[in-house]
This record gives structure tokens, C-alpha cells and sequence, in this order.
């Protein structure tokens, strides 16, 4: 006879399944080894257009299944990001569970790395929040499928520079869309947060003229922008209540809800934070009742998932800017969209996303339809050569 305690596991399977046929996942990975602290959650959303890649996140998560929902979630963004970014990536994202300021060790990476190489490149990992280039080196030692090395040891080291880049076009695309002309200089950017991705954009927007105010938790990394930039430093809780015609998330997520959207007096929320709205139904409701224009942050901050992709074909650092510039075009096309057919900037670009995985998708089916597919790759080569 089953126990009650039995019951409840067997319940809460059955919960998580329904969970990821409700999205489409294809595959959630439990990883762990006590002997070096191991205890990973590898999402795998969907592999149509490519292989998964998505960052490792390390986090002091509350419980279990906060960890496995946020794998969810930022693998199943992964997914739009690449297929709206016009890349030939799927969407994946893991999360290990720990603190990254005590629990890092080389041998709990290696272990990682193993667990990612058991995939056999279905998921391609990179850093992400609590993870860095070095603990990517040691994930490397076990697994070749892993971006956001080093250039040392042939990848593309911080990716800032090229996410900074493709948010200032989006930018950009955002101001001709809302005002007729993409021109930033005088326009006033209230940018709340003052990392790397930060630094470089304000390098960006100065050169052109904008006027930057900028906050930050840590006094002195929103000092440095101000010295360096001549940007304008504003305390952290004033940043809502700045007059600007762009507000710009560049820090933690959630940092638009029913507390702050109220207080904004921007015409533009345009940054490269992920997870900006605490509700993405509720809170971009508000901004459009408030005639804020919201650029979805999956589409203008897609420059780090392009300079770690560029890793899989031999870096190039000027392909990935490139490619990151393209992202004023990506912004337009989702901005044009949500204005004809009336939907949301994220609808719009959800849209979007799913219309070329569903277009891919169709010609993959074709192909195994009528015979293997991997048969029909290997024929196709052939004849190319």
C-alpha cells in the first residue's frame, strides 16, 4: 500500500510533467554529487532551431522548486531570444544551486562540465549571474560544449561590450519608433544600474550626445561612469522619479511593478537587465496605459547570447558586433508589428519568435517525413561538396 508521503511525490511528478507539456519543454536534468556539492537543473525548452545554449546560473535559491522554475523560465526566454535574435539556437539555461561567493570549487565545475557533456551537445553552456569566465575554464576541462571562455583559450571573454552595443541600437530603434527619428543626442537616460554592460553603453550614448543619469547600489561603480562619462549621479531610490525620455533596467529583474511603474516619467523603457517586468501580463499593461513604449528586454539584450554564439564558429569580433547592430532592425520589425496589429511589445515579439521556430519546424518535419533526417543532412553536404 502506498504511503501518504509516497502519494505526494507521485502527485508532485505528475505536476511537474503537466508543467513542461504546458510550454513544450523537452527535457529538465537533475544533476548531483554530494562529494563536491553538486546539485544542478539543466532545462532543455526547444531544440528546432539548434542546439540549447543558455548560461549557468549560480544562486542561494529558497527551495528546490525555486530553482527548477527559474530554470524553466530563463530556458524557455533562451528559446524566444534565439529564434527573434535570427539565430540558429535553441533554448536552454541551468542553474546550479549554491552560493557563488563560498561554494565554487574547480571540482564541483568539473563535475558540472561532465553532467553537460553527457548531453552530447543538445545544451551549450556559458556564464551567467553568480558564474564567470573562470569557472567556464573548468566546465571546459571536462566538455567541449561550453562558450564564454577566455580568448586565451579561443573564446570571447566578457561579452559587455557587444550586449552594450546592441541595446544602444535598440535604443535607437525605440526613439525613431516613438519620436521619428533615432537620434539620442539630448535624449536623458535614466540607466539604474552601473556594471560592465553599463559602462560600455554609456561610452556609447555619451559620443552621441545623450544626457546619462545613473544610480547604483554600490556607490563607487556608478561613480566610476560619472567620472569617466561626465554622466549625472542620482540616488538609487530616486532613479523612478527621474525626468528622462528613456528609463534604462541595467541591474536586478523585476524592477518594473505596481510600486515603481507609477513613478516613471520617461516615455521609453529600453535596458539590458532580463526579467524587467514582475508581471509580464499585469505590469506591461501598465506601461501602456501610462503611453510608455517597452522594448522587451529578451530582444535588446540578445548581444550576449550573439557574442557567445559566435564562439561555436570560430570568434570573430567583429562578426558579433555586426551582428549585434542588427538588433536595430530586430526592434523596429517588433515595435512595427505590436502598432499594426495591436498587441504588446512582448506579444509582438513572442510572435515573432514562434513564427520562425514553426517555419523551421515544418521544413525539419518534411525532411523526417520523408526520410531520416540525419541521412538527409549528410546528403545534402555531399552534394555541396
Amino acid at each position: 500500500m502506498t504511503n501518504l508521503s509516497e502519494q505526494a511525490e507521485v502527485s508532485q511528478s505528475l505536476s511537474l510533467f503537466s508543467e513542461l507539456e504546458r510550454h513544450d519543454y523537452e527535457q529538465l536534468i537533475f544533476c548531483s554529487d554530494p562529494k563536491v556539492g553538486l546539485r544542478a537543473i539543466i532545462a532543455i525548452h526547444n531544440t528546432t532551431l539548434g542546439p540549447a545554449l543558455g548560461g549557468t546560473r549560480m544562486w542561494v535559491y529558497s527551495t528546490e522548486q525555486d530553482a527548477i522554475a527559474d530554470a524553466l523560465r530563463l530556458a524557455r526566454g533562451m528559446t524566444y531570444k534565439a529564434a527573434v535574435s535570427r539565430l540558429n539556437l535553441g533554448g536552454g539555461k541551468a542553474v546550479l544551486i549554491g552560493n557563488p561567493e563560498r561554494d565554487k570549487s574547480e571540482a564541483l565545475f568539473r563535475t558540472y562540465g561532465r553532467f553537460v557533456e553527457g548531453l552530447a551537445g543538445r545544451y551549450i553552456t556559458a556564464e551567467d549571474v553568480g558564474t564567470n569566465v573562470r569557472d567556464m575554464e573548468w566546465v571546459r576541462m571536462e566538455t567541449k560544449y561550453v562558450t564564454g571562455i577566455s580568448r586565451a583559450l579561443g573564446g570571447s571573454g566578457d561579452p559587455s561590450p557587444v550586449t552594450a552595443l546592441g541595446v544602444y541600437m535598440g535604443m535607437k530603434a525605440a526613439c525613431k519608433a516613438r519620436y521619428g527619428n533615432d537620434s539620442l543626442n539630448r535624449k536623458k537616460v535614466a540607466m539604474q544600474g552601473a556594471g560592465q554592460v553599463a559602462y560600455h553603453l554609456c561610452q556609447y550614448l555619451r559620443s552621441e550626445g545623450a544626457i546619462v543619469y545613473v544610480t547604483d547600489l554600490y556607490e563607487e561603480k556608478a561613480r566610476r561612469i560619472v567620472n569617466d562619462f561626465g554622466a549625472i549621479y542620482v540616488r538609487p531610490e530616486e532613479i523612478y522619479d527621474q525626468e528622462a525620455h528613456i528609463f534604462c533596467p541595467a541591474a536586478l529583474g523585476g524592477v518594473l511593478n505596481s510600486d515603481t511603474i507609477p513613478r516613471l516619467k520617461v516615455d521609453i523603457v529600453a535596458g539590458p537587465s532580463n526579467n524587467q517586468l514582475r508581471d509580464e501580463t499585469v505590469h506591461e499593461q501598465m506601461l501602456i496605459e501610462r503611453d510608455i513604449l517597452y522594448v522587451p528586454d529578451f530582444v535588446i539584450n540578445a548581444g550576449g547570447l550573439i557574442n557567445v554564439a559566435n564562439e561555436l564558429e570560430g570568434y570573430n569580433k567583429e562578426r558579433a558586433l555586426s551582428q549585434a547592430r542588427e538588433i536595430y532592425d530586430v526592434v523596429g520589425d517588433v515595435l512595427r508589428l505590436a502598432k499594426q496589429q495591436d498587441l504588446t511589445p512582448n506579444s509582438a515579439a513572442i510572435h515573432l519568435a514562434e513564427e520562425r521556430l514553426r517555419k523551421i519546424g515544418q521544413i525539419r518535419s518534411i525532411y523526417a517525413g520523408e526520410s531520416n533526417y540525419a541521412g538527409r543532412l549528410g546528403e545534402m553536404h555531399s552534394r555541396r561538396r
